[in-house]
């Protein structure tokens, strides 16, 4: 039973039994932004401090920055738009807003509107990325077949039974990934073992790439809306050329053939990342924007 949401500006911490309510909201909002989701929420509750508040009959997620700096999420209930507008009279700053939401509730309102082309999100068609076809994917499909050739090898759904091996490979991936500075590969690696222990209880399914090593890849994903899945985690053993590759084909092979998009979420203005979805020919972005009032100083900063 979800603990009772206090009347903004009062709000309490995001918990575990919120999953029922905020995926009810989530169902009727259709959102395409990757955060906008339970488990990505609850992952990262604590790195982004995610509270929860009510205000004009709208419940509002607040939370921070990998910078420190407050936002509140837009509304997923109630007048979205007149809550928004309260939120941001007050002082607020949105952050997260896709273009629909932007141009049906805030333009022309005088309110300072930042794009934030770190944060923007991936979009891919599923059949793409599942049969990598053409010239375009050549590169993608020399690795798998490097992969393939070299390597027995076996495809499975996660499941509990393969948790040990899983973590175990996520903390080789940290061991390389992880330099102790960035507060966003500690919260991810952080993400990334919750998920795996919790994947029943919050909703997240996937598969793994199994080799004489053990678990050499896995990936965890959950609905985001009705035509498209997000791909929350992917990782792989960094010392087997190809697996990433395949992996990613397997996850798309493994969701329903009626779901048009995946969306792999973002980059976080990280190059070798960039360039790693950009190779994919993502067929569109789902662009995110940073708003406040106008002359309330700049809006720029460290997104989720």
């Amino acid at each position: 039973m979800p603990l009772p949401i206090p009347p903004y500006p009062a709000a309490r911490p995001l918990e575990i039994s919120d999953r029922e309510l905020l995926h009810g909201h989530f169902r009727l909002l259709q959102p395409v932004v990757s955060e906008l989701s339970f488990a990505n929420l609850f992952l990262f509750r604590q790195v982004h401090c995610y509270t929860l508040t009510s205000l004009n009959d709208s419940l509002v997620i607040s939370g921070c920055g990998y910078d420190g700096r407050p936002y509140v999420l837009p509304p997923l209930s109630g007048d979205r738009g007149e809550t928004t507008r309260i939120l941001l009279d007050k002082g607020n700053t949105l952050y997260g807003a896709d273009e629909q939401f932007v141009a049906e509730q805030l333009a022309g309102r005088g309110y300072e509107v930042s794009s934030d082309r770190d944060n923007d999100d991936y979009l891919y068609l599923r059949s793409e990325l599942a049969e990598l076809p053409g010239n375009r994917f050549h590169k993608k499909k020399n690795r798998i077949n490097y992969f393939t050739t070299r390597y027995r090898y076996t495809v499975e759904p996660f499941s509990r039974s393969r948790l040990e091996p899983a973590l175990q490979l996520l903390e080789e991936w940290r061991k390389v990934h992880d330099d102790g500075v960035s507060r966003s590969q500690s919260a991810e690696a952080a993400a990334t073992r919750e998920a795996l222990e919790h994947a029943d209880e919050l909703g997240l399914s996937g598969v793994v790439v199994l080799t004489e090593r053990g678990v050499s890849a896995f990936a965890l994903g959950e609905q985001l809306n009705d035509s498209t899945n997000v791909c929350h985690f992917e990782k792989s053993d960094p010392f087997l050329e190809g697996v990433s590759q395949l992996v990613n084909r397997e996850y798309s092979r493994s969701l329903p053939e009626d779901l048009t998009w995946i969306n792999r979420e973002q980059d976080l203005g990280e190059n070798g990342l960039r360039e790693a979805k950009i190779s994919y020919h993502p067929a569109a972005m789902v662009r995110k924007f940073r708003v406040r009032m106008a002359g309330a100083g700049p809006v720029n900063g460290d997104g989720f």
